[in-house]
């Protein structure tokens, strides 16, 4: 069930990365907010249900990617390469894509973008240290750089432009926390409903940045900086700590993908081209 009451806020609402994780956990629920709920993405986005309109695109595509954002209210815009890869395969949709897709919004007249980031923009901050987003990002990889690409981009945009985002820093959205790090990083569906959701009708955001995250008892990240938002999240990793702890009771804490806050992405690679 959707964790917000449902209320028609724009005619006409964008969601890219419909077809992905996120995506389909956000499209149902977005829709009671709009007239018409655009979805886009380059896998199969299925039939277009009731008030949807289906529009398949790649971020790479500049001029696709401004047909896609023609009569559009807002944007959620969760599209791109969501896990790490080499810088090669990076570059084009989380890159190249959110450039275009920033463009396009200026050229339509598009005033309020929500910009799926990731904790992979500070992965490199150690786990026993609380952070706010004003900390100097540290990427923990390709993906984190092009997360850290976008925020900066978001600023560009509402400094020159005055086009509004938040930057949601998404730390684990699943329907319960994998793992001990979770603990810390998990989001729950209803709470990443409740914070997309405050982030495109917030009065005033000119460029926020959010850490996702439930109301978990252990916590790597200051939220005070988005209280403007009016997003308090409801739900908590607490009732998994048990089980999640007797899988991993101890940590090796000379093992960075343990003692960073971007866990095992501290690790991966080298990519070859």
């Amino acid at each position: 069930m959707p964790a917000t009451t449902p209320t028609i806020v724009f005619p006409r609402l964008l969601l890219t990365g419909a077809a992905g994780g996120l995506g389909r956990v956000l499209r149902p629920r977005l829709k009671p907010h709009c007239t018409s709920l655009r979805v886009s993405d380059i896998t199969d986005l299925g039939p277009a249900g009731a008030g949807e309109e289906v529009m398949p695109v790649r971020l790479e595509d500049k001029a696709a990617v401004d047909a896609l954002l023609q009569g559009v209210d807002a944007v959620v815009h969760l599209g791109g390469v969501s896990t790490e890869h080499s810088f090669e395969e990076i570059l084009p949709a989380n890159i190249s894509g959110i450039y275009h897709l920033y463009e396009a919004a200026r050229r339509h007249g598009v005033r309020r973008i929500v910009f799926a980031s990731s904790n992979h923009v500070i992965g490199f901050y150690r786990q026993d240290e609380v952070i706010d987003a004003r900390v100097p990002v540290r990427p923990d990889g390709y993906y984190g750089l092009s997360k850290a690409f976008g925020e900066n981009l978001a600023q560009f945009y509402w400094d020159r432009y005055g086009i509004e985002t938040v930057s949601i820093r998404i730390g684990s959205s699943f329907p319960e926390p994998k793992d001990r790090r979770m603990l810390a990083t998990w989001l729950s569906y209803d709470d990443l409903e409740r914070l997309v959701v405050a982030s495109l009708t917030a009065p005033v955001v000119r460029h926020t940045i959010v850490y996702g995250m439930s109301d978990n008892e252990t916590v790597w990240w200051d939220n005070t900086q988005a209280r403007h938002l009016g997003w308090r999240p409801r739900d908590s990793s607490e009732p998994f700590r048990a089980s999640r702890e007797a899988v991993q009771p101890a940590i090796d804490r000379n093992d960075p993908a343990a003692v960073s806050q971007g866990g095992g992405f501290v690790t991966k690679g080298p990519f070859e081209s």
